[in-house]
């Protein structure tokens, strides 16, 4: 969507809060030993308490009120009593929700208790090219360009992109346009970010895949040469020169 009037914007603040507040207390809650539906069934109760409700739910019919990816799951985990958290543990919590006819999306990897197997450097990683890719986000810069930064700094940091995931508008329903922010140099993709655009901006670091694909239950996507992937999501409103990060509260880069 594209930003009209001050209603709108305090709309999608209002919705990006939720998702925010969501999000991070998500991440503050889960501990080892704990079941990935338990903490599901907690993200619930709290976009419930803003009025808000889930996204992937409402859109996709999707098993579960928030998506979450553990280990080598990518993206679209479903929460479930079967899996539960390990010290170690690379997760994923994506939270999307719609309150009051606006749409926001944020999403965090990070490792459960301590980092045993090595992934806070991944996540760093991702971390730092979502913040580079956002800052170099205004009007009338191309999609494109913003995708050949992501995929730059993956590869100085030895890592690669995931080509079929991408981030995206988003603000009156779940996807909108722009369809397709990737993580690379589209260079049929011509178009160029439009100022008062509301856009999810979203990285897809791998460690070792370059395309995701989607397990037999179908939601949940792993690498096609498998290893790690970590994501980090803000939505954020286009400007003229520094973006306004709607979800900034959830404190992915603190």
């Amino acid at each position: 969507m594209s930003i009209t009037k001050e209603a709108e914007l305090i709309g999608m603040k209002k919705a990006s809060e939720a998702v925010a507040c969501t999000l991070k207390e998500m991440r503050d809650y889960a501990q080892p030993g704990m079941t990935t539906k338990e903490l599901d069934n907690f993200g619930a109760k709290i976009l419930s308490d803003f009025g808000a409700k889930s996204a992937p739910y409402l859109t996709y019919g999707f098993p579960g009120w928030t998506c979450i990816s553990v280990n080598k799951e990518f993206c679209h985990g479903i929460p479930s009593d079967n899996k539960i958290l390990k010290d170690g543990d690379l997760i994923n919590i994506d939270v999307s929700a719609e309150l009051d006819g606006f749409w926001s999306d944020n999403g965090n990897s990070f490792v459960i208790g301590e980092d045993i197997n090595q992934h806070q450097k991944l996540i760093d990683a991702s971390k730092q090219i979502l913040r580079k890719a956002i800052y170099n986000i205004k009007g009338g810069v191309r999609i494109s360009d913003i995708g050949h930064i992501m995929e730059t700094e993956a590869k100085k940091y030895g890592y690669k992109v995931i080509k079929n995931l991408a981030g995206h508008g988003i603000g009156r329903s779940l996807h909108e346009e722009p369809s397709e922010i990737t993580n690379y140099r589209d260079r049929f993709n011509q178009t160029r970010f439009k100022k008062n655009a509301v856009v999810a901006i979203e990285t897809f670091i791998s460690t070792t895949s370059t395309y995701a694909e989607t397990l037999n239950d179908g939601w949940t996507m792993v690498g096609n040469k498998g290893g790690y992937m970590a994501q980090h999501e803000h939505t954020i409103v286009v400007t003229e020169g520094k973006p306004i990060i709607l979800t900034e509260m959830n404190e992915i880069w603190n």
